[in-house]
């Protein structure tokens, strides 16, 4: 049999301005999402939170159920953004313009969050009450948060998520989603670095909002000469309706055709779920708990350099645990998927069980070993059971999976494991030359256990994927 020629479609190598690309924008689009993530809450809490009266605060709601409603109307804003724009950018076959203006609006609407301030907010409705105050402006951080990820859904859930797809194949696939995972990962620990900066009072949030809005929005402005659509993507002409294709991934006919995508959507799901459920309250968790420990406080200060070799221990294993598991991916990738969530599970049963800092590390290498494999693996699968001609028509469906579900009911159970455990922070602040009182409800340890537990289903979609090839797309 002759040997296929390469095509755009059909190349494994990806061209440096590609990966250029690929890179640029999982950057700055990790910046963007973990600033919304993990900094919006930290907001809410030291912003909105810090400075209310207690009576404000029990006039409006829990600071977790805000985190809680606003990660769940967040959510529900991807899928339908996702839905909509990815079907129409498939229709329009220019992925670059819903990238580039994508995020350069995304960025512009990220720097304008760290106006809204209690004072702003009274100013503009004339109310009066501490706690009426505090509700508005609770609200309107999260409206705003809608209007910020309906942005970054339609530039990177939508159009960026579908390009990459274009670009790659099956062979390059778990190269790229590992590329995914570090940038991500270099785009968290730059977020942290500067949100903790910001935490400590040294920056203001809306400079740290502002700083980074621009490097998104300056990332748009790039897209715009870089980016280039693949060669095997043509426009023509749709013979179905824009509504038959925005629900094309709805039909039973697709459903049954796509069944293993389905499947592995659904782990993917139950995967998210459980890491949603401590997430969202991290950053808040190591502020007001870990970091405020008087244990850890002593800890610090007494044995610094044992905390240091201890994390530098946890790095190595961290290291040895990803490369392993990824050479056993990188020949079958269902092999990896069950001691991967064994990992996590193993990790978050640890970080249930304390807030020691020994402890923390302990469990963070196992935990991480596990989110950063199975990620890569279950987002590498996806795009493998996509069809190539309805790249743009089912990420609508993978943000339901990816996005909807986890980010509701992950921060609900994460929410309601955090209240049951009934830990506060009491804290004092100079507002207008009084001291307010504030008492706010903080995460806690549990929240960690519910997370295992449901990790633990992710082991029943895997039963029923072991019987099927997802392997069987290969070079």
């Amino acid at each position: 049999m002759s040997k296929k020629k390469n095509s755009p479609l059909t190349s494994d190598k990806l061209s440096l301005v590609n990966w250029f690309n690929v890179c640029l924008f999982c950057l700055i689009g990790g910046i963007a999402w973990n600033l919304e993530n993990m900094y919006f809450n930290t907001f809410l809490y030291n912003e909105i939170y810090a400075t209310a009266t207690k009576e404000a605060v029990l006039g409006a709601m829990e600071p977790s159920t805000a985190v809680s409603r606003m990660v769940a109307l967040s959510a529900v804003t991807a899928v339908v953004t996702t839905f909509i724009m990815g079907t129409f950018s498939d229709r329009m076959k220019n992925r670059k313009v819903f990238i580039s203006i994508g995020y350069i609006l995304w960025g512009g609407i990220t720097a304008t969050f760290g106006f809204i301030t209690k004072e702003n907010i009274a100013s503009l409705t004339g109310l009066s009450d501490a706690a009426q105050i505090l509700t508005c402006t609770v609200w309107a951080v999260i409206v705003m948060d809608m209007i910020m990820t309906f942005m970054g859904s339609t530039s990177n859930d939508s159009a960026f998520n579908a390009w990459v797809t274009d670009i790659t194949t099956p062979s390059s696939r778990p190269k790229v989603e590992t590329a995914f995972t570090v940038v991500g990962f270099v785009a968290m620990g730059i977020v942290m670095g500067a949100g903790t900066v910001t935490q400590t009072g040294m920056v203001s949030y809306k400079l740290f909002f502002g700083v980074l809005g621009l490097l998104v929005a300056v990332a748009g402005v790039i897209g715009l000469f870089t980016l280039k659509e693949p060669a095997h993507i043509v426009k023509e002409e749709k013979k179905t309706s824009y509504w038959a294709d925005l629900f094309y991934g709805f039909k039973p006919s697709v459903i049954k055709e796509n069944s293993t995508l389905y499947l592995i959507l659904a782990a993917m799901s139950l995967f998210n779920c459980a890491f949603q459920v401590f997430f969202p309250y991290l950053i808040v968790y190591l502020q007001y708990v870990v970091l405020e420990s008087p244990a850890n406080k002593e800890l610090l200060s007494t044995s610094l350099p044992a905390v240091i070799i201890v994390g530098v221990i946890a790095v190595a294993v961290l290291g040895a645990g990803i490369v392993g598991l990824m050479k056993v991916a990188s020949k079958k990738k269902l092999r990896a998927f069950v001691p991967a969530v064994g990992a996590l599970i193993v990790g978050l049963l640890i970080l249930s069980t304390s807030n020691n800092l020994f402890v923390l590390l302990a469990g963070i290498a196992p935990t991480v070993i596990g989110y950063l494999v199975l990620t890569i693996q279950f987002s590498a699968s996806i795009r493998d059971f996509t069809p190539p001609e309805k790249t743009g028509l089912f990420q609508g469906i993978r943000m339901i999976f990816f996005v909807l579900i986890p980010m509701v009911v992950g921060p609900a159970i994460g929410d309601f494991a955090c209240r049951s455990a009934g830990a506060t922070y009491t804290q004092e602040n100079i507002v207008a030359g009084e001291v307010v009182v504030t008492e706010l409800a903080v995460p806690d340890a549990k929240m960690f256990l519910y997370s295992a537990v449901v990790s633990a289903l992710v082991f029943i979609p895997l039963f029923l994927l072991r019987k099927r090839n997802i392997d069987k797309k290969e070079d």
